[in-house]
């Protein structure tokens, strides 16, 4: 007969509350499987768990279902926004600044890494950056854009400002690396020294794409932001994470606009509304003239220097200046030779622009 409860005795397996017994090895399943049932999903895995994609599909005229296509409904109600917009400006006789200096400071630092954006920050930025740039000088024809980065506490001009969308696009896709802390200060500090030489008729903006919660700055950012003020620099932003309070301190004092994604979508629509022109500042507000060129396409033969790159082109690989005859690459750009300011010739964007009412 054998023992209960003595040391000579041994330990009957256990049974379950239906009869079943039950070994020690099961233990370590029932564990697995209460970790993977009770883990709390994270807010990109809630998305795609709760999407229900039957509600994606629409019925045709022919009785099929087809996939309803969401970036040209979105497209289409953003292209509303804008129409009421210059509608309700039209109306009010609103000046616009056609004329656009831009400075996009991206935030590269170690918070672009998080994946509550998937499948990260830095990559949706990158996205959306990208269909912003294009958007950009689809509205703005006569305007310039410049890329500035923020990482491992310093600022760094990715490019010159200038009017080509296609060279802008390929440097920011050859940048994209995280490392270390945000600087605002430092990213301020360098637009500010690139902006205030903008002659006075353009419109002087920063769009800064901010990833981090703090700032790790050199110096007093208060004074930074005094600057900018005081050279009518528009500085908006639009935070990935949290409502900073430096941020919206220094959207309040330069007359920009301070807002925070909640999501991707959100994102995409908050950059989309910087690409129309804003109102003029009111110093600015006064008319003048501008004195422009409108270069056209040299002669196959013709051979001359590259005042861009100082390469030797033919004619037909750029524009001539019409006033120092000098080649250039792209439109629109300043030339650097004799400072004219060269547009495309017959864009009829820039006649509906300059024909609406102020």
């Amino acid at each position: 007969m054998y023992g209960v409860g003595g040391g000579g005795g041994f330990n009957a397996p256990s049974t379950t509350s239906g009869g079943r017994r039950r070994n020690p090895g099961d233990e370590e399943e029932d564990e697995e499987e209460e970790g993977g049932e009770g883990r709390v999903l994270e807010a990109w895995e809630r998305a795609y768990a709760d999407d229900r994609s039957w509600e994606a599909l629409q019925e045709d005229e022919s009785g099929l279902l087809r996939p309803i296509d969401t970036k040209t409904l979105v497209h289409a109600q953003y292209r509303r926004r804008l129409l009421l917009r210059s509608a309700a400006a039209a109306a009010a006789r609103i000046q616009k600044g056609l004329i656009r200096y831009l400075y996009i400071v991206i935030d590269l630092s170690r918070a672009a890494s998080e994946m509550d954006y998937r499948p990260s920050r830095m990559a949706v930025v990158a996205k959306h950056a990208e269909a912003f740039i294009r958007e950009f000088f689809d509205q703005n024809p006569l305007s310039h854009v410049g890329l500035v980065t923020i990482k491992d506490g310093i600022s760094h001009r990715l490019t010159d400002i200038g009017g080509s969308p296609e060279s802008q696009i390929k440097a920011l896709m050859g940048k994209l690396e995280c490392s270390g802390d945000s600087s605002l200060q430092n990213a301020l500090e360098l637009v500010h020294g690139y902006l205030d030489q903008v002659p006075s008729y353009g419109h002087k903006e920063v769009l800064i794409l901010y990833s981090a919660l703090n700032t790790c700055d050199p110096g007093d950012i208060m004074e930074t932001i005094e600057k900018c003020k005081k050279s009518k620099i528009r500085c908006s932003v639009i935070g990935l994470a949290a409502e900073i309070f430096i941020c919206k301190h220094l959207c309040d004092e330069t007359g920009g606009s301070y807002t925070v994604a909640l999501d991707e979508s959100h994102f995409k629509e908050l950059l989309l509304e910087h690409a129309p022109p804003p109102p003029a500042i009111v110093e600015y507000a006064a008319a003048n003239l501008i004195k422009m060129g409108f270069p056209q396409r040299g002669a196959e033969d013709l051979i001359s220097i590259c005042s861009c790159h100082k390469k030797i082109k033919s004619g037909a690989e750029g524009y001539i200046c019409p006033r120092c005859k000098v080649n250039v690459c792209e439109l629109p750009t300043e030339c650097r030779t004799c400072g004219l300011t060269l547009n495309p010739k017959g864009s009829t964007k820039l006649f509906r622009l300059s024909a609406e009412p102020f």
